[in-house]
């Protein structure tokens, strides 16, 4: 097995003995001593270890990634610059890296490598999204003003020649299947083996549980399941589809799951994680679940040859246990376009890049001032993402109105036995579920609701 892939520029070859689940981060500064690239949190949150991979098959082109969860052969065939590589070989600095001198950017330091990695990134894809983009890198020393304004400075400056890297040719790897018909027939003659799509929750078994991985297989180089079909009335999205990937063809019909998205973790965690990896995962509070069950999507699975679909809510059966057979993984999932009035809110203790402690997503019909048809699913108010069956029956065939709501209050604790934890007492999330759904109502009337859109 060897693993290939650009970095800074030059052509990297790795011996077949390298662990499989080595991180870029350990390559860098253990063996190619670049050590630029800071290891802070070691689990995707802080950022200090960006850099850029480019992905020739990526419709982005280039993507900011952690190097602390990312494993090499998913940068097989990919180019990676560090801050090292961000400057021209004869010195020359980036755009990027003089305006951080020219308006004192750095401060400490030890968060500006990571720093200049999304903000290179982002510069090369013309993205002056600066609040979103560098939400995923935290400075300690909290110097935020100065590093936004040299971002600001670069905006429509040209992208310089030597940042774009050619992609590798490369031979197959054989833990990295080309298609999903190389996948499926794989995986069913290694049934116990770890799929790895974005590694965004299987980086941290590595990096924080320390587990050792002995079979795995890389779903990044499936071409086919990084398609969106659009199918008319609905979006059949690949199961190794990114969020960011997601994000701009949600846009448009489910705006409400677009919002949600944009605080799906930090950009360069959206620029990983896959649909199929979250629904697959099964976390309670994993944040894509819920919006599918209120939108009523189609899970499809595949064992070999063997195909199956189901109806997403009834994939998840219990806390850490899915419909899922031995050898059988999510190939796809269907979303439907059609939405009664959809809406997705996300309760965390940080606005952006944190974790859920609720996660409500609410599509009712309502005609001729009756409610007709209701799909309400939560995250965190239960072991599995689950809907409010007990709720929606109480607000069917009734009257859409205060009253409705007052009727609903008590059968949320029917639906839901939330647990109490550091995030939230189930006392909390269960006055959260109930007011969330009044937010809807109100929302619905035409009332601002939105504290961060509000303004006196």
């Amino acid at each position: 097995m060897t693993i290939s892939f650009h970095l800074n520029g030059d052509r990297v070859d790795l011996p077949p003995e390298v662990a499989p689940t080595t991180t870029l981060l350990q390559y860098l500064r253990d063996t190619a001593g670049l050590t630029g690239t800071k290891e802070g949190c070691n689990e995707g949150d802080c950022g200090a270890c960006t850099v850029m991979v480019g992905d020739p098959a990526s419709p982005q082109g280039v993507r900011a990634l952690n190097a602390c969860i990312l494993f090499l052969p998913q940068l097989h065939g990919k180019s990676v610059r560090t801050v090292e590589g961000m400057s021209s070989p004869d010195g020359q600095m980036h755009p990027v890296q003089q305006a951080m001198v020219d308006q004192h950017g750095s401060q400490c330091g030890f968060c500006t490598p990571g720093f200049i990695a999304s903000m290179v990134t982002a510069h090369t894809r013309g993205d002056t999204n600066h609040d979103e983009i560098l939400a995923g890198n935290l400075c300690r020393c909290t110097g935020y003003a100065p590093i936004v304004r040299a971002a600001q400075a670069v905006e429509g400056t040209a992208v310089p020649d030597w940042i774009r890297d050619p992609a590798p040719e490369v031979a197959p790897l054989a833990i990295a299947p080309e298609t999903s018909d190389e996948l499926a027939a794989w995986y069913a003659d290694h049934p116990e083996a770890t799929l790895i799509a974005g590694a965004t929750d299987v980086g941290l078994w590595v990096t924080k549980q320390l587990r050792e991985l002995t079979e795995v297989a890389f779903l990044g180089r499936c071409a086919d399941l990084k398609r969106i079909e659009d199918q008319g009335d609905a979006l059949r999205v690949g199961a190794a589809v990114t969020m960011s990937d997601l994000l701009p063809e949600l846009a448009d019909v489910h705006p409400g799951y677009a919002d949600m998205v944009r605080r799906y973790g930090s950009e360069q965690v959206r620029q990983a994680a896959t649909i199929g990896g979250n629904i697959a995962n099964g976390s309670p509070i994993g944040d894509n679940p819920p919006a599918l069950i209120a939108l009523g999507a189609t899970l499809h699975l595949r064992r070999g040859d063997t195909r199956r679909d189901m109806a997403i809510e009834d994939f998840f059966i219990d806390y850490g246990k899915q419909d899922r057979e031995p050898g059988e993984f999510v190939e796809a999932v269907t979303i439907p376009k059609r939405a009664q009035r959809l809406a997705c809110y996300k309760l965390s203790k940080r606005f952006d890049q944190d974790i859920s402690a609720v996660l409500g997503c609410f599509n009712l019909a309502v005609a001729d001032g009756v409610v007709t048809e209701a799909r309400i699913a939560f995250g965190g108010m239960a072991g599995i993402p689950k809907r409010a069956t007990h709720v929606e029956a109480a607000l069917v065939g009734q009257p859409w109105d205060e009253a409705a709501l007052d009727r609903a209050a008590s059968e949320w604790a029917r639906d839901f036995t939330p647990m109490s934890d550091m995030r939230a007492s189930a006392d909390y999330r269960l006055a959260a579920a109930r007011n969330m759904l009044r937010r809807y109502f109100a929302e619905g009337q035409g009332t601002a609701v939105n504290v961060r859109e509000v303004r006196a």
